[in-house]
């Protein structure tokens, strides 16, 4: 089945680009040709008899007129009360999306507008879809990122922690100002009175809860083991505080490990055991002098070999020799290959301390992708080192300190020295001294960075408090099982995270944070915590902040109840350690979302948060309630430049969201002001479940689209103007066929538009819009209705009925775009009739098409119609339709039936079936006439009808004739219908007839 609307075929017109450009790409004409004088004054006098439409709306908003404009509306639509309003309303259907925190440390960015404008337009359409919206919007106000910006040059020497935590507030509370209200410009709806923040009392209290919650289920607790360490911020980190440098480089090592006992299952492999040294390769040198074993792969093959330059004997995985040999550059000679599980009870004497043991041990974290097979093993500066220390029962000695320099147990020539830099060349220059060096190489490959200080970490033992996440693994996976993630892929990204996390470091050694709520005795150091002593802080918290645990002494912090007896609160000090800030707003849930359920409907962040927010929020309510604190995830992706880099100042290529909203105080040609509606259509017509980019090119081609929709609605409210819905308005089931097809038509667009929106596809939202103005309204529908509108009688029923859908289109089209352009809808809902300014749009509901308005039936005669049409229209390209008559000729059948229904008489000039043809008159025959014109020209063309679903399919032909038009034009319409040249057609002859005098 084809239809052209102008010149577009509706069921095929992806196949001809080229046509569907052409015609997606008509301009609506918005002054009447009607009103050019092009015949002197015969042509002038019924201007005024025609009518064309005008508003108010201005055609296009520039500079400072934008500015102005979108702040007044914001004012007088009342965007600030909105979110209180609607939470008023009675209703038992609700919508939570929770807000993740952004960090305030800064001024607010693009990534700002990607993510609360995406929050923005899904809690909008909630709105209009009448349900009541729970969100708050919330700050992530603790950590080092803000510490170190408040503190700036001057660090936390010579002050105190409470002058630090005093210092690092200040800075948030700025922050959070300037990104407040940045949000409240690009019209993001909440109320912005009623925020959450992570240093709130309130908050830090019903974090408390959840910890001690988690800790009386023995999921949190104390222990000694190997954590990522910042030496420039001297705190623990997590997994989600670090990134990943590609383009590290290491000072690698080849060193041997001599053989002391040889492994008693291979005594006889060879006699050479003394000379043996196990081969090993490592990209961190320093971690040597804290070695306890070297770990192999059970199951692997392993061989002596021989240095034919050399003649020494070394051992290493049989599957690594080629590469071995090729980078230390020498032969290797294999002697004696045996199974990786016959090392088991072999024993190598530590290169560096040669009284030292160092056992061979089986290991399943060793691999044959890197290195020689054999794994240099220190438990306290690797987590699966640590592994195998549980396991064997070996020490866990920690050379380095809090600044990443070796301690005096490494030794007076290691003591001091930092261990990525000069202690790392020490290690190297005493294993070259003993004769253990092999080779010494750069090696660049990707290692952690603190993400603040962008620092390189090392990983050390020390005491931390720690989440047992391995014990709540498996049931976290089971509640993923139920929550919906968009995209989908972001699902196997999210289990890979949960599934490396066996535990989770939260404790933090800096002073800008919760303070973990743990007492320790002096003498013993034995922790103290309990229900009454967290109760007890909380509540002092919830008082007074956490300041509290700096600002009381330890007779007000822990209650004289809480300790046993024989002891006294003299005997304990407070602990030093404040919480992970994945902990703070990991446990966001619990102090923000409403009892008892405290579950959202959505979580929406960055793609980071898959091993971030996601997680922890995850992780702790799983932990403590067993379920996600979410019922859907949706996971968009970062903001590039236009280039497709990642921004940086350096790179000049940030872009500033206030430059693009407000333009750039410096050169506003070249940075002019596009306006908050212009940075959210770019936020709902980017890909956003991918990488988004931004620049000048997508800014304008954001406020060119603009534009385009802002005129399509001109149009509408333009010939809208004096409509009273309440008389005028006329039922469907009594409108023009074509009119009802228009309805059929927006009824379509409204259920996709909803099911888009329902998807978080606003990218579809656009297409779709784009779609149905460009091809159904400005390049078929406004074309062909145009004569009836502006030359019909005023209260005809033609004109009404055309009226009437454009009333409705308007109306769908403006609540359709509301979520994404507020700004443009309220405007134009301002101008449109019927409206006195006491409800706004987005009061006032979503789009009410009429399930009445779907006809399928009614959709083949009009697109039978725009078939014939087409075939027209093709036979005259760039000639004016109304120059013509048009026969078609169509045997007895269904297709003649359903041309019929738009035009009964044989010939007319005033049809449905003209008026759709766009031709000044139309001759319905079943077949074409012996005598035709000379000069007339003969088509044919196939159409192919299916109703009911494919129950009636028929596949018609049909013939068209077309000749130059026989009577004259009409000075008011302009169509070749007046009986003779210099008079009006009958039609405007009896309008005028009626019209006023002149």
């Amino acid at each position: 089945m084809l239809l052209s609307r102008g010149c577009v075929l509706r069921r095929a017109w992806v196949r001809d680009p080229v046509r569907v450009f052409r015609c997606a790409s008509n301009n609506i004409v918005y002054d009447s040709a009607a009103s050019k004088e092009t015949n002197g004054t015969s042509e002038a006098k019924y201007r005024h008899t025609v009518q064309l439409p005008h508003t108010d709306l201005p055609m296009k908003l520039v500079g400072q007129q934008l500015l102005d404009t979108e702040l007044d509306i914001q004012r007088r639509c009342r965007f600030a009360d909105l979110y209180a309003w609607q939470r008023q309303r009675k209703t038992k259907k609700e919508f939570c999306l929770h807000d993740g925190p952004p960090y305030a440390n800064g001024d607010p960015h693009v990534g700002h507008a990607l993510n609360k404008i995406l929050k923005d337009i899904r809690n909008r359409f909630e709105v209009l879809r009448g349900r009541r919206v729970h969100y708050v919007p919330g700050w992530d106000c603790h950590g080092l990122p803000i510490e170190l910006k408040a503190l700036g040059e001057l660090g936390t020497q010579n002050l105190t922690p409470l002058e630090v935590r005093h210092r690092a507030r200040e800075f948030a509370r700025q922050a959070i100002e300037k990104q407040r209200a940045a949000f409240e410009r690009w019209g993001v709806m909440a109320d912005w009175s009623q925020c959450y923040y992570t240093f709130d009392g309130k908050y830090e209290a019903k974090q408390l809860g959840v910890f001690y919650s988690m800790y009386e289920k023995g999921l949190i607790y104390r222990d000694y083991k190997p954590v990522y360490w910042s030496p420039s911020s001297r705190t623990a980190l997590a997994e989600a505080e670090l990134e990943y440098n590609a383009q590290h480089v290491s000072q690698a090592i080849y060193t041997t490990f001599p053989i002391k006992v040889p492994p008693p299952k291979l005594v006889a492999a060879t006699d050479n055991w003394a000379d043996v040294g196990v081969l090993i390769w490592t990209t961190q040198p320093w971690t040597i002098p804290a070695n306890q074993a070297v770990c192999y792969m059970p199951n692997e093959q392993y061989s002596l070999v021989k240095c034919a330059k050399s003649g020494r004997w070394y051992l290493l995985a049989t599957e690594r020799l080629d590469s071995t040999a090729a980078a230390l550059g020498a032969r290797l000679e294999v002697g004696p290959t045996f199974t990786g599980s016959d090392l088991e009870g072999g024993v190598c004497s530590h290169p560096l301390v040669p009284s030292k043991d160092s056992p061979l041990l089986p290991a399943n974290h060793v691999t044959m992708v890197k290195g020689t097979g054999l794994v240099h093993t220190a438990p306290a500066h690797g987590m699966d080192d640590y592994s195998v220390a549980s396991q064997f029962k070996l020490p866990v000695d920690c050379l380095v300190d809090e600044d990443g320099r070796f301690m005096e147990s490494a030794g007076p020539d290691l003591c001091g020295k930092v261990v990525l830099d000069e202690g790392t060349h020490t290690v190297i220059s005493a294993l070259r001294d003993g004769g253990h060096l092999l080779k010494e190489e750069r090696h660049t490959h990707s290692y952690p960075y603190d993400w603040r200080t962008k620092r390189p970490v090392v990983v050390r033992a020390s005491q931390q408090w720690f989440v047992n996440t391995d014990s709540v693994k498996d049931r976290a996976q089971d509640v993923l099982k139920k929550v919906n993630i968009i995209p989908e892929s972001a699902r196997g990204s999210l289990l890979a995270m949960l599934d490396r996390r066996t535990y989770w470091c939260i404790s933090r050694q800096r002073s800008w944070g919760v303070p973990i709520p743990v007492f320790y005795h002096k003498q013993t150091g034995t922790p103290l915590i309990s229900r009454r002593t967290v109760e007890h802080l909380a509540q002092l918290v919830t008082e007074r902040s956490s300041d509290c645990w700096w600002e009381l002494p330890m007779e007000q912090l822990l209650p004289s109840d809480a300790i046993s007896k024989g002891t006294s609160v003299e005997d304990y000090e407070k602990g030093e350690d404040v919480l992970d800030i994945w902990f703070d707003s990991g446990t966001s849930w619990a102090a923000v979302l409403d009892e008892p359920d405290c579950r959202a409907d959505v979580y929406l962040e960055g793609k980071d948060q898959l091993g971030g927010w996601f997680l922890s929020s995850l992780l702790t309510s799983v932990a403590t309630r067993k379920k996600a604190p979410y019922r859907s995830l949706v996971v968009h992706g970062f903001v590039l430049s236009e280039g497709g880099d990642k921004m940086s100042k350096s790179q000049g290529n940030v872009v500033d969201p206030d430059a693009i909203v407000n333009g750039g105080q410096q050169d506003p040609k070249q940075n002019p002001p596009y306006g908050a509606d212009a940075l959210r259509w770019w936020v709902a017509e980017s890909n956003v479940f991918s990488e988004v980019t931004i620049g000048p090119g997508a800014l304008n081609a954001a406020r060119d689209d603009i534009h385009k929709v802002r005129n399509t609605l001109r149009f509408m409210l333009g010939n809208l103007r004096g409509f009273e819905r309440a008389t005028q308005a006329v039922d469907s089931r009594e409108m023009f066929v074509i009119d009802q097809y228009l309805l059929h038509l927006l009824q379509e667009y409204s259920m996709k538009v909803t099911d888009a929106y329902g998807e978080y596809d606003f990218s579809k939202v656009i297409r779709l819009l784009q779609a149905f103005m460009s091809r159904d309204l400005s390049g078929f529908y406004f074309s062909v209705v145009k004569d009836r509108l502006y030359c019909d009688e005023r209260s005809s029923l033609g004109r009404r009925s055309c009226l009437t859908v454009l009333d409705e289109v308007l109306d769908a089209v403006s609540r359709s775009i509301a979520p994404i352009l507020p700004h443009l809808a309220e405007e134009v809902f301002l101008h449109a009739p019927g409206h006195t300014g006491a409800e706004t749009l987005f009061q006032s509901g979503w789009i009410k098409a009429s399930a009445l308005w779907k006809k399928p039936g009614l959709v083949e005669a009009v697109e039978g119609a725009c078939a014939i049409r087409d075939t027209f229209l093709g036979s005259i390209p760039g000639r004016n339709a109304a120059e013509f008559d048009v026969t078609v000729a169509i045997e007895p059948g269904l297709l003649f039936e359903l041309m019929e229904t738009l035009q009964e008489q044989p010939v007319a000039s005033d049809s449905q079936l003209t008026e759709l043809l766009m031709a000044s008159q139309t001759t319905l025959l079943p077949c074409l006439p012996r005598d035709l014109p000379a000069d007339a020209m003969t088509l044919k063309g196939n159409f192919l009808i299916n109703l009911e679903g494919g129950d009636i399919v028929e596949d018609a032909s049909y013939k068209v004739a077309v000749v130059p038009a026989s009577r004259s034009r009409c000075l008011r319409c302009r169509k070749f219908t007046a009986p003779s040249p210099g008079v009006p057609c009958p039609r405007c002859s009896e309008v005028l007839r009626g019209a006023p005098a002149l």
